[in-house]
């Protein structure tokens, strides 16, 4: 599954071709994704001038002129820049057809991803609006100083089908509470607050947000209201960097640890993509092109192989459905 730094690759190389060029159709081949492409949408977008492309955890969002077309590539998908008269494959579901006679294709075998539309704030769609801090982008810094609140919390209900871009909230006073700490709630007093209302990720921000909590470690950074765009290819590498076992409950990491763990995730995920990203089985670039991360891994996919550090077998063992790598040397 292309996680941020696939995802961010991908961003890189579209905008490049897409930046100020006009929309002039729309073709739908297949709407049924993991949520229905809108049917009205090339009525939508015929016509309206791509502005920016930008990127939000492990969704594209391509800002048009009266809108937002929301991306994301699900398990298997891809979007490539074509020349218009490129014939249509079998998992090929959605084109945009552009000014220059080009095209921006999705490819999407197991039809996971999503093509959706939203004409207000982003931030306030429903697969946005709970999301937590970016871990790379410079923008998250700190703004200004409240006081403390971190007993609040608000009802996020669940997503439902229909409504403008596919979505509706429904009313549901039983939904789970969602803690606002994503937004900006104070880290040992300080208030940390981008320009969307999100905390800066860094070392108190991670370490206030796992105080009291038995989950993993792993888990934790794994839980897009914490930190965005870390899955499990990124936590198991940024965790052997750090020196911290995955199976570590989060609230035993003190704040040095915390500090290490913060620069790690920072660190792999820029590796990865100067690297060109993991290509596992179907990720590929906007020119067709594998990444090379995983030429590189110290841990993930390596249990019972020597660790390339210390020469101990790399543990692997079973967490939320997902497999984790570790050394029990270096991982402490």
């Amino acid at each position: 599954m292309p996680e941020l730094p696939e995802v961010e690759i991908t961003r890189r190389g579209l905008a490049a071709h897409l930046t100020g060029l006009t929309i002039e159709n729309v073709i739908i081949r297949n709407g049924r994704l993991r949520w229905p492409i809108p049917k009205k949408l090339p009525r939508l977008l015929r016509g309206q001038a791509i502005i920016s492309l930008k990127r939000r955890a492990k969704y594209l969002l391509m800002d048009c002129s009266s809108g937002t077309l929301i991306l994301h590539l699900g398990m298997s998908g891809s979007l490539r820049i074509l020349p218009a008269s490129t014939p249509a494959e079998k998992h090929d579901h959605f084109d945009l057809v552009l000014s220059n006679g080009t095209l921006m294709r999705l490819r999407d075998p197991r039809r996971f991803g999503a093509v959706l539309w939203h004409s207000g704030d982003t931030n306030s769609h429903p697969l946005l609006a709970s999301l937590g801090p970016e871990p790379l982008e410079e923008e998250f810094n700190p703004k200004k100083s409240l006081s403390p609140s971190l007993a609040i919390t608000e009802h996020s209900p669940p997503l439902q089908k229909g409504g403008e871009g596919g979505f509706k909230r429904r009313a549901d006073t039983k939904s789970p509470s969602v803690p606002l700490l994503q937004r900006g709630i104070a880290c040992e007093g300080t208030f940390l607050e981008s320009p969307s209302g999100l905390s800066e990720f860094n070392a108190r921000y991670l370490y206030q947000a796992t105080r009291g909590r038995s989950v993993s470690i792993k888990q934790c950074i794994m839980d897009n209201r914490i930190v965005v765009g870390v899955g499990n290819i990124y936590a198991n590498e940024a965790l052997f960097r750090a020196g911290i076992r995955p199976q570590l409950a989060a609230g035993k990491l003190g704040l040095p640890r915390c500090a290490r763990l913060v620069e790690e995730i920072r660190a792999t995920l820029a590796e990865a993509i100067k690297l060109g990203g993991s290509t596992l089985r179907d990720f590929v670039n906007t020119s067709g092109q594998p990444g090379y991360f995983q030429q590189h891994y110290w841990v993930y996919g390596r249990g019972g192989e020597p660790c390339r550090r210390c020469g101990t077998i790399i543990k692997q063992i079973r967490q939320g459905q997902r497999s984790s790598f570790y050394c029990p040397i270096c991982q402490k």
